[in-house]
């Protein structure tokens, strides 16, 4: 609250009268009253930032394993990374010393273009993306609370319809690829990511693409 304080300034000098001086005190109590006041209302209703983080699984390895053998997939996309490229394969893995109803496996190339790997992995998991889509009216409509949400969510993406996706990279495979493929995937609402060891007849395959 401001203050004025007038002083005394009037003399009888010679008659004349001199303009009474005046001095102005503010007095900030009230202002750091308010400050406080203000600082404890944002901390209160703010709401802090909080860590966004990606859940990966990392699969066990069994004792008894093959080198060149591995478990039984379903409903699965494999990408293998190497230098600026992304090759992927559906489903079960077959070599050519062991092939299978089809043939041996054949990689196939995509990239991070708009009919690249969002597209693909849109089309593969399109059961998670439409359950979504049914969950995300529901909340707007005040149907369903959050934790019923994420619940159902989760449910969805382990329902065995939910596409799989295994990380496969070599030496050469660059990090930001890496980061933008995961990325990718949290958008596509993939629930089973597992970055695995590349096996060395699909290295072989890789090494033969890049050429």
């Amino acid at each position: 609250m401001a203050e004025i304080a007038e002083g005394g300034g009037g003399g009888h000098d010679k008659g004349k009268k001199r303009a009474k001086k005046s001095s102005t005190r503010v007095d900030m109590t009230p202002m750091v009253d308010l400050a406080f006041l203000l600082l404890t209302f944002f901390v209160l209703t703010s709401t802090f930032s909080k860590p966004k983080v990606m859940s990966l699984v990392y699969p066990a390895k069994p004792e008894d394993i093959v080198p060149e053998e591995q478990p039984k997939i379903n409903n699965a996309i494999t990408f293998l990374l190497s230098e600026d490229k992304i090759f992927y394969y559906s489903g079960q893995y077959y070599p050519k010393s062991a092939p299978g109803p089809n043939g041996p496996t054949v990689l196939e190339e995509t990239d991070f273009s708009a009919k690249g790997v969002r597209k693909l992995l849109a089309d593969r998991n399109a059961y998670v993306l439409k359950g979504k889509e049914g969950l995300d009216k529901k909340m707007k409509a005040k149907q369903l609370q959050d934790s019923t949400y994420l619940r159902m969510l989760i449910d969805f993406k382990k329902d065995p319809e939910a596409l799989k996706v295994l990380v496969k990279t070599d030496d050469k495979a660059t990090c930001k690829n890496f980061i933008d493929l995961i990325d990718e995937l949290k958008i596509a609402e993939i629930g089973v990511i597992a970055p695995v060891d590349i096996l060395a007849s699909e290295l072989e395959l890789v090494k033969e693409k890049v050429k």
